[in-house]
């Protein structure tokens, strides 16, 4: 049995802009996804997908063939649905790789999330870097085969520290950092009880966006500042400034405005504005204000994210 494993992940600078070569600071999570591969002799794909909570959410059979996966159409809509997406996955892997699956061994795969597949740490991108490891292919070619995007969250999969990423044409930038705040006990992460679709997001962008040169410039000198900053009120600084120009671009109010109005210290969201989780900045613990409205989902930084 081989079993493979990819880090979830949070992007803390340049949403949107990652998109169009802004260098981004991006880090992973203690929360990721296994997915494991055994042999079976029945010439097919089992695939079973468990939760966080050790619940099967997801089962089907998938048939090999010379021409690829299929998938059968007796399933509802949500497993019609993942069947067709995996069937487009491993098919796009095979492309990738026609030795992928070539022969006539059949093989039983188990997939296992670390986290609620509402959370917007990175169903997707887990998957397509742990199956981009079993089909031994490009998994940022394997991603902008099936999902498209930045490619930031498979970066993330695969490294173990915070990192700075910038979107190539061809290689992606990637640059380990050494992003250690001294104030990190004052920095949180809470969920908005709601997981933004990343693709209706970046619609909602590309819709949107003018001349983006001197955002992705503002951009790049927050991400280093970020990077480089040694107390907690300068965070917090760079972090209304970050949230004032990505809500400028994207035409929108900040979440801050939207629903924490009257809170001590400072939030910004992260990836797809509207959902997942947003980063909180303050000299107290801020549990209870956002518990008293109806956030129950809190994590203290060393709860979430993967340190060295």
């Amino acid at each position: 049995m081989t079993t493979l494993y990819s880090n979830g992940k949070l992007l803390l600078t340049g949403e949107y802009l990652v998109l169009d070569g802004a260098n981004a600071l991006a880090i992973p999570t203690k929360f990721g996804q296994s997915l494991r591969v055994a042999t079976n002799t029945k010439n097919c794909i089992i695939w079973t997908s468990y939760d966080h909570q050790n619940n099967i959410w997801f089962n089907h059979q998938f048939k090999l063939n010379a021409s690829g996966f299929k998938h059968k159409n007796t399933l509802n809509q949500l497993e019609t649905s993942v069947a067709s997406r995996l069937t487009q996955i491993l098919n796009a892997a095979k492309a990738l790789n026609p030795h992928f699956l070539s022969s006539s061994q059949g093989y039983t795969i188990t997939t296992t999330l670390d986290f609620p597949n509402n959370w917007g740490l990175g169903t997707s991108s887990t998957l397509i870097h742990n199956i981009a490891s079993w089909a031994n292919v490009n998994p940022f070619a394997l991603l902008q085969n099936t999902f498209g995007g930045s490619g930031y969250d498979i970066a993330c999969a695969m490294h173990n520290t915070p990192i700075c990423y910038q979107k190539n044409e061809e290689t992606p930038i990637i640059n380990a950092v050494n992003f250690n705040p001294s104030f990190k006990n004052n920095l949180y992460f809470v969920f908005l009880n709601n997981k933004q679709n990343s693709r209706d997001s970046i619609n909602n962008y590309l819709s949107n966006k003018s001349n983006l040169n001197a955002a992705i410039s503002k951009i790049n000198a927050i991400t280093s500042q970020f990077i480089a900053c040694n107390t907690l009120s300068e965070f917090q600084g760079l972090m209304r400034e970050h949230e004032a120009i990505i809500a400028n671009l994207i035409r929108t109010k900040t979440v801050k405005q939207l629903l924490f109005a009257d809170f001590d210290g400072e939030i910004k969201s992260l990836g797809g504005w509207g959902g997942d989780f947003v980063l909180v900045a303050a000299k107290n613990n801020p549990s209870a204000y956002f518990k008293s409205k109806g956030y129950q989902t809190i994590f203290a930084y060393a709860e979430m994210i993967l340190e060295p």
